[in-house]
């Protein structure tokens, strides 16, 4: 039985009175720290202007699934085709808020002390009161002279115990929405602007995805009018749910239904965890609130694909194009009837782990691909590596420049590490009883929690209960046969001792775990 959970840093619980101070705080002395030169406020640095040096657009999807990358053409069109796909980007966490927290930080979630949505270990408040929140990749490439922007969705729960217009360091331009159902929903929602707080209503304009992507541009403009570098991470809430589409888009795809892939809806089967056996397979009402979510989301995702052509034009008319590294992801996958899974993610599961990943940029071969191993874990220093940012010793992941201008010496990760915690007493965020009940009740409460590997060619999971999970993706894509109940005993426990280093790894001892070679057993 696997009981062990990883060691983090724990942080008092942070008294509003000291709020200010906790802000601009340090990590803990248990976790090394960056010299980030101090901020004299969020908007504002002391290091000197960086002119010349790429520009950096970051563009995060939510809950984004792989195959809905089809009804993205302009994605694939603008930043695909025009660049490189990295064919296994994989997230570690597949939730959304450690997984965000992750991108921001360089470390995993058992690092970062973010392991849910929310909870006393997860969202915004777990994320603020471990210091997570005060050093950032924002904080690093202002460091390195960069103006710094993020807009639409930082982290569950924000700002929760910081306060009503609470906004971390490290960003030169700030436009993050409070977390809320409104946000979610793209109108009536507030967004914490510079210091105030600013509300939006029922209007067309007010459309989330809208109001982003202006903020979006205009930051361009500004910085592009100073000759200053910039690095921007624009982050959509579609296709999240309950994925509201722009009203242009609300009776596209009137016939669409969740693809029907070999895992969708199939059978139970003795050699399944047992968490995953007590899943009944869906009904046909059931079938038709899943096709329905289905419809809404490719159709929320179609203001993003426009938008993204807005970010594009507004690139090349400033003549910044070809001196930007324009990427384009998610912060985690979604399952839609796969596995008997209605609507969701949190699992080990391909649906949920494995995410769209496109960047175009300097020296990046047009419609290029790459089988290195990545994932969000990357960001952070990848982000650093093209700025020229000093990044601290935390980083648990590597840069992906070098893959990005096909260097295949730099491709040194055999395994990616995935992990997940319980969230007591929630269920699936994405599944909300106020907006569709059916879904609610449909989908586990909770999954146990679980450490597990994802190799270039299989993926290796254990969870708490003593169950165990072994995959041959090259033979089995969909995750069909779990060929951990079959497997030898002497096999099973290579796989265990090659996952026990990374489930507590640190620092560069992550980068050192993950480099070496996997086993490639299965029976």
């Amino acid at each position: 039985m696997l009981t062990r959970r990883s060691t983090r840093v724990t942080a008092g619980v942070v008294a509003i009175v000291l709020l200010a101070a906790a802000c601009s705080s340090s990590k803990s002395s248990s976790k090394k720290t960056t010299t980030t030169p101090p901020s004299t406020a969020s908007g504002s640095t002391t290091t000197p202007i960086a002119r010349g040096k790429p520009n950096i657009v970051f563009v995060l999807a939510d809950d984004l699934d792989l195959r809905e990358i089809s009804y993205l053409p302009s994605v694939r069109r603008l930043v695909a085709a025009q660049g490189m796909t990295l064919d296994n980007y994989f997230v570690s966490n597949s939730l959304c808020c450690p997984s965000r927290t992750t991108m921001l930080r360089g470390e995993y979630a058992h690092d970062t002390g973010v392991e849910a949505n929310s909870g006393a270990s997860g969202g915004f408040n777990a994320a603020f009161q471990h210091g997570d929140t005060a050093e950032t990749i924002g904080n690093w490439m202002q460091s390195a002279g960069y103006a710094t922007a993020l807009f639409g969705k930082f982290l569950n729960g924000y700002p929760g115990k910081a306060g009503r217009t609470y906004e971390p360091t490290g960003w030169t331009d700030w436009g993050g929405a409070p977390d809320s159902p409104q946000a979610y929903a793209e109108y009536n929602y507030d967004v914490i602007r510079n210091g105030k707080r600013i509300h939006y209503g029922k209007k067309n304009t007010d459309y989330g995805t809208t109001v982003y992507t202006g903020y979006a541009k205009n930051f361009i403009q500004t910085e592009v009018q100073k000759q200053q570098s910039f690095f921007m991470y624009l982050a959509y809430f579609a296709p999240h749910q309950p994925a509201t589409p722009a009203p242009r888009d609300l009776k596209k795809f009137p016939t669409a239904i969740a693809p029907r892939i070999p895992s969708y809806n199939v059978a139970s089967n003795p050699d399944e965890p047992a968490w995953l056996r007590k899943v009944p397979k869906m009904s046909p009402t059931l079938i038709g609130e899943v096709d329905a979510l289905y419809r809404r989301r490719i159709r929320s995702l179609q203001a993003v694909d426009r938008d993204v052509t807005q970010i594009y034009n507004e690139l090349k008319g400033d003549g910044q194009l070809d001196n930007t590294y324009f990427i384009f992801t998610s912060d985690n996958g979604f399952h839609l009837g796969e596995h008997r899974l209605p609507a969701g993610k949190r699992t080990p599961y391909e649906d949920d782990i494995h995410v769209p990943f496109f960047i175009r940029g300097p020296g990046i071969t047009p419609g290029s691909h790459s089988n290195a191993m990545a994932g969000n874990v990357d960001l952070a220093e990848t982000f650093g590596a093209i700025g020229g940012a000093k990044l601290p010793s935390i980083e648990e992941g590597r840069s992906l420049l070098g893959v990005f201008h096909g260097d295949d010496a730099s491709d040194t990760r055999k395994a990616y590490l995935l992990e997940h915690w319980p969230e007591p007493g929630a269920s699936d965020d994405d599944v909300n009883p106020a907006t569709n009940g059916v879904l609610a009740a449909a989908e586990p409460a909770d999954i146990p929690q679980y450490y597990g590997v994802r190799t270039g060619k299989l993926t290796y999971v254990e969870y708490d209960t003593g169950d165990r999970e072994l995959y041959d993706i090259a033979t089995d894509p969909y995750e069909l046969h779990n060929l951990a109940p079959h497997a030898s005993k002497a096999t099973l426990d290579e796989w265990h001792r090659y996952l026990v280093p990374l489930e507590t790894c640190h620092g560069e001892q992550c980068v050192v775990d993950d480099a070496k070679p996997p086993p490639t057993a299965t029976h």
